[in-house]
């Protein structure tokens, strides 16, 4: 098939605007591991890219790249593109509906959508919705207040002191990745984090959630609408910080071997065969606590862990996405090669000789692109062993080379 894959931040999501780069190192690693797999199907890939990516060489193993100026909308992208494939797989945050939007427009074209369906996104997109539905339906999901930032500092102070019991964490209610989050370990924090909150999220409301100490991880499933099957279980590397301070996500490894994995992978395909139109990839945050599996987030799309899967896992992600929405045959067991572990890495602005030097690391999943607006760049580092230890000892090994490369 002809498939236009459009990955937001690198694709012009960000037009007249800077990029994030540790945004962009999370995207655009996406974006190469799944074109990569696409390619190596059969499939003719198109990949439009912001005129400050395209103007770099960028490592991507596709059929065809287009440049896309800051003046392009990416709903216009789709429409225009759409006419020359067959299929079209978006790669965007759900914040402020975004995912959403550009599915919807996907779903107006006459071409495949290999997303989850608007209406599945719209169905879990609402933190608060969904804490709300797990736990009425029985899973074990962290205490969740859904309140208004226009609400005077001294009454949420009181209801959550009254609800919850510290620390609690501050989320914006469509957030995605670490955006917006706080870690909140007393009753004199609450302040700084609905400031963080105001300026960080656009939306009036934000959730705040009970802490559980555990392991944060994640579960990859593909799904065909109705059925779904769990591909592994992923460590997530995940830092909560005050409200002064952000908070991040770094990174991962695949697979994750634990006593709770059977538990976590069945609940996960449970899940999502709970909600009409989640198919393709399924990404679903857990957190591994005492003999717990609690679900945190469902999120409709392919998510960063896809990484270290593309590394480590024998089949073919990508195609199995193709074949659950466009044949609805599901993958059978899957089993890895290695353990994948990668991290995203800042550096500074890389010369344009080092960046071609840091493109050829075989270790670079998304290289450090020397964005004009920004003094520092990020990197998409992955390692790759026989064991947890192997694979970390490699990707220290990588941040080293790239470092050298950087100074």
């Amino acid at each position: 098939m002809r498939i236009l894959v459009y990955e937001y931040a690198s694709g012009g999501g960000y037009a007249q605007q800077a990029i994030p780069p540790t945004i962009l190192a999370e995207g655009y690693a996406m974006l190469r591991c799944v074109t990569t797999d696409l390619t190596a199907a059969g499939h003719q890939v198109t990949v439009p890219l912001d005129e400050r990516i395209s103007q770099v060489n960028s490592p991507l193993d596709i059929h065809r790249a287009f440049s896309v100026s800051a003046m392009d909308e990416p709903q216009k992208i789709l429409l225009d593109s759409a006419k020359n494939c067959d299929a079209i797989l978006i790669i965007a945050p759900e914040t402020e509906q975004t995912l959403q939007k550009l599915v919807e427009t996907v779903e107006r074209t006459s071409k495949i959508s290999l997303n989850c369906t608007s209406e599945g996104i719209l169905a879990i997109s609402g933190k608060a919705a969904l804490s709300d539905w797990l736990e009425k339906n029985g899973y074990t999901t962290p205490k969740t207040l859904l309140l208004s930032k226009s609400d005077e500092v001294i009454s949420l102070q009181a209801a959550i002191t009254s609800q919850l019991s510290y620390p609690v964490v501050f989320k914006p209610v469509d957030g995605t990745s670490c955006s917006a989050i706080s870690l909140v370990k007393k009753e004199e924090e609450i302040g700084a984090a609905i400031e963080k909150i105001k300026h960080q999220s656009v939306n009036s409301e934000f959730i705040v959630q009970e802490y559980i100490d555990g392991l944060a991880a994640s579960v990859s499933v593909v799904s065909n609408g109705e059925k779904a099957v769990a591909i592994s279980l992923n460590k997530q590397q995940v830092t909560l910080a005050a409200a002064e301070d952000e908070s991040c996500y770094i990174g991962g490894c695949v697979p994750l071997d634990h006593q709770l994995k059977v538990r976590a992978l069945s609940l996960a395909e449970h899940l999502v065969e709970a909600f009409a139109g989640l198919r393709g990839y399924i990404g679903v945050d857990v957190i591994l606590a005492d003999d717990n599996v609690y679900v945190v987030d469902v999120n409709p799309r392919l998510t960063t862990s896809y990484v270290g899967l593309h590394a480590a896992c024998r089949l073919n992600i990508a195609q199995a996405l193709v074949n659950a929405v466009t044949e609805s045959k599901l993958p059978e067991k899957c089993t890895f090669s290695s353990v994948a572990f990668f991290a995203k890495h800042e550096t500074r602005k890389p010369t344009a000789t080092e960046f071609l030097k840091a493109v050829k690391q075989e270790a670079v999943v998304c290289p450090p692109f020397p964005l004009e607006e920004t003094n520092t760049a990020t990197a998409l580092l992955l390692g790759k062993g026989d064991s947890l230890q192997d694979a970390y000892l490699r990707l220290e090994e990588a941040k080293k080379s790239l470092n050298s490369i950087t100074g």
